[in-house]
């Protein structure tokens, strides 16, 4: 028997993964504000009381769902560049990463939503605001890391400071993502501004 595989410990996420689904499912069909017990319980097909044993409070409902949301959105970009990004080209890592947080159907708008929604609890909740700044930190290097393979390849002008850029372009999708999110702009419009941003880059 793999005990990897099987045993308490993996029933256990596999059914704090399917309740994050469902957050994401409730998310899909009615917005952030929709996500409550007893509607995640029934998307879910467990009894509210299952829910509340593994998430006491809705902020948990909702990291659930941005944990599971991030999950599947890396699944996506290793979809469009490839299992193994380390040995894809940095270019279409970087503009598979950076497009994917702009929604494009009603999977990543749900994602996007919840990502918005407990991204703001940062504003009020300080062990939230401490763990995005550890996040933006990791996720920011490792753009700026792209950023400096293509450097070397000569690809992008010696110049450029990756470690300046990064933040920027990151700013640049988030923003460009909440407005789709709020009707300011449309998906197609905010993804050709973020890949023209990175031709910009590469001249």
């Amino acid at each position: 028997m793999d005990r990897r595989t099987r045993g308490p410990g993996v029933r256990h996420e596999q059914r704090r993964q399917e309740i994050a689904d469902a957050v994401l499912a409730v998310v899909a069909d009615g917005g952030v504000q929709a996500v409550s017990l007893a509607e995640v319980a029934a998307r879910a097909g467990v009894s509210a009381g299952r829910v509340q044993h593994y998430f006491p409070a809705k902020r948990q409902l909702i990291e659930a769902a941005f944990e599971r949301g991030n999950e599947l959105s890396s699944a996506r970009i290793r979809a469009r560049a490839g299992a193994d990004l380390d040995a894809a080209p940095p270019r279409t890592v970087l503009t598979a990463v950076l497009t994917e947080l702009i929604a494009h159907d009603a999977e990543t708008e749900a994602h996007l939503r919840v990502r918005q929604s407990f991204t703001a609890l940062a504003l009020t909740d300080e062990a939230i605001a401490d763990r995005m700044r550890t996040d933006y930190a990791r996720f920011h290097g490792q753009i700026a890391d792209l950023l400096r393979r293509d450097q070397r390849d000569g690809a992008l002008p010696a110049d450029l400071d990756p470690a300046e850029t990064a933040p920027a372009l990151v700013a640049l999708a988030e923003g460009l993502a909440y407005y789709v999110l709020i009707g300011v702009t449309s998906p197609p419009a905010a993804r050709a501004r973020v890949t023209d941003a990175i031709a910009a880059l590469y001249g």
